[in-house]
């Protein structure tokens, strides 16, 4: 059985993503700290922010975790194909 090789993501892509994501939170919350509106509609505007930043991270731990199942589903459908190959052999005559 040959074994896949995983896909790594290096400490700059990780720092990359998570200096994104602190700047644009950051960034959202600047923005509506002046933002010239009554204190209700900051405070409306900032719940939406709380739910979407929440809900992406729940979309990428779903996703991940499908794609971790793919993978698993696909390891063990191998490992069952090379076994087979393995047991199998063409030149054999029953009789």
């Amino acid at each position: 059985m040959t074994k896949r090789i995983q896909p790594q993501q290096t400490a700059a892509f990780y720092a990359q993503a998570v200096a994104s994501f602190g700047i644009s939170v950051s960034a959202m919350v600047l923005a509506l700290a002046y933002l010239p509106a009554e204190p209700w509609v900051r405070a409306f505007l900032a719940l939406g922010l709380l739910y979407v930043v929440t809900s992406t991270v729940v979309l990428c731990k779903v996703v991940r975790d499908r794609q971790e199942i793919s993978a698993v589903t696909t390891r063990v459908d191998q490992a069952r194909l090379d076994k087979l190959l393995t047991n199998h052999d063409p030149f054999k005559v029953d009789g």
